[in-house]
This record gives structure tokens, C-alpha cells and sequence, in this order.
């Protein structure tokens, strides 16, 4: 082959490979940017976008948010606010008294008597006076249980006037008494007293009575022996 002929063909070969390289190259960015193109949008990830929360975002995460925890604070129980204290629980705890005589001493002086009180308090100032202020609550407990039994009258003046039962009763009346002194002052207490069972008596029950001294021979059923009498039911 001839020099001449030999350059004309190496050129020729030389410009047939660079064609062919610029073709290569402008088939390589055309497919590229054909596959880019042929993605499908819903499984493209969104560039700079947020997550959704939506479910038809299966790329995407779920936001979660967490609410900033509340603060629980329980009062102790000292910092409680007491109630306030009702008269109930003010009289509860006022102390009960010690013994009778201090019960009769809270009774004070007499005040203008009923009746049926002055019935009473004269029956325990003429069948006890003197003696102990638990002989004297007997004796008025009596009195009160005749009332209450239904067998004898049923008012404290008419069983204390009901014939043949008391000695110091004299044609329905009882002797005066001396209201200014301390005997009848206790008597009016012991009677209040008994009304109110404020104070329980030794012949709890009782319903006959009679001085230590007579023997009768009733055949009851002996409750207590206090100071000068003897109780029976």
C-alpha cells in the first residue's frame, strides 16, 4: 500500500472512532436521563420534603410528637386542712363527771319546780335526808320505776300520795320542808338526776323499799341494802 494511501486510511479509521465514541457518550446521557424520568413518583423519595403521616406515604415515617409530661403533685397528708370541729365533738369532749357528787354539784342551786318534781324531791328529802347521795338516787329510782311498772299510779305525785305507801304522807300532804337548806338542795338534784338517768343507782330495778330496822317479811327478791333501807323488785 502507498504512503498516501496508507494515511488516508488511517485518518479515515481515526475519525470513524471518534464518531463513534461521541455517539456512545450521547447515548449514555439519554439513557440516563430516560431512567430518571421513568421512575415512578410514588416510590420516589421527596428530596427536602417532611415526613408524613399519611398512609399512603409508605416511605415516609410517621411523625411522633410526645406532650411534654404534666406535673402531679399530691398534698401531703399534714398540709390537709382539718374540719372544723362541731359542737357534737366539742360536748364529746367535755370529760364526764367523776362520781354522783360532783353530778349533783354540775345540778347548781334549785329553780322554780314543777309539781310533779316537788313530789319527788320531798319523797327523797323525808325518806332519805342525811343519808348517802346514792341511798337518796335509790330512793327516788323507786319512785320512777312505780311509774313506769303500770302496777301503781302513773304520775310521780300520785304514787307518791297513793295511801298507805309512804309514812310521812299525812291525809295527802307532806310536812313542810326547809327549802333553804343543803338537804333540800341535794334532794332536788338526785331527783333531777334520776329523771334524766344520768347516773346509775345501785337498785336499778327497784320497787319497794322499807327501813333496815322492821323486818316485813315480803318474800321479793332483794336488790340492794344501802345506808338505812333495803330494795326489793
Amino acid at each position: 500500500m502507498s504512503f498516501p494511501l496508507r494515511v488516508a486510511t488511517l485518518a479515515a479509521f481515526a475519525m470513524t472512532a471518534i464518531a463513534a465514541a461521541m455517539a456512545s457518550d450521547a447515548s449514555f446521557a439519554g439513557a440516563a436521563g430516560a431512567s430518571s424520568d421513568s421512575i415512578p413518583a410514588a416510590i420516589r423519595a421527596p428530596q427536602d420534603a417532611p415526613l408524613s403521616n399519611s398512609s399512603g406515604d409508605n416511605m415516609g415515617k410517621p411523625g411522633v410528637t410526645f406532650a411534654a409530661p404534666s406535673e402531679i403533685v399530691q398534698p401531703l397528708a399534714s398540709d390537709a386542712t382539718p374540719a372544723p370541729a362541731t359542737a357534737a365533738d366539742a360536748a364529746s369532749a367535755v370529760s364526764a363527771p367523776s362520781s354522783l357528787a360532783a353530778l349533783v354539784t354540775e345540778q347548781g342551786a334549785p329553780e322554780e319546780l314543777t309539781e310533779q318534781m316537788q313530789c319527788l324531791a320531798g319523797a327523797v328529802y323525808f325518806e332519805s335526808k342525811g343519808e348517802s347521795l346514792a341511798g337518796q338516787l335509790a330512793v327516788a329510782r323507786v319512785i320512777i320505776n312505780r311509774v313506769k311498772s303500770g302496777r301503781f299510779a302513773d304520775s310521780l305525785c300520785g304514787v307518791v300520795y297513793q295511801p298507805g305507801q309512804f309514812s310521812f304522807v299525812r291525809g295527802r300532804a307532806m310536812p313542810a320542808i326547809a327549802t333553804a337548806g343543803r338537804a333540800w338542795r341535794e334532794a332536788v338534784a338526785i331527783s333531777q338526776i334520776a329523771i334524766e338517768d344520768s347516773w346509775n343507782s345501785l337498785a336499778e330495778g327497784a320497787l319497794f323499799f322499807h327501813a333496815r330496822r322492821v323486818s316485813p317479811g315480803w318474800g321479793k327478791a332483794k336488790v340492794a341494802l344501802i345506808d338505812n333501807h333495803v330494795f326489793y323488785r
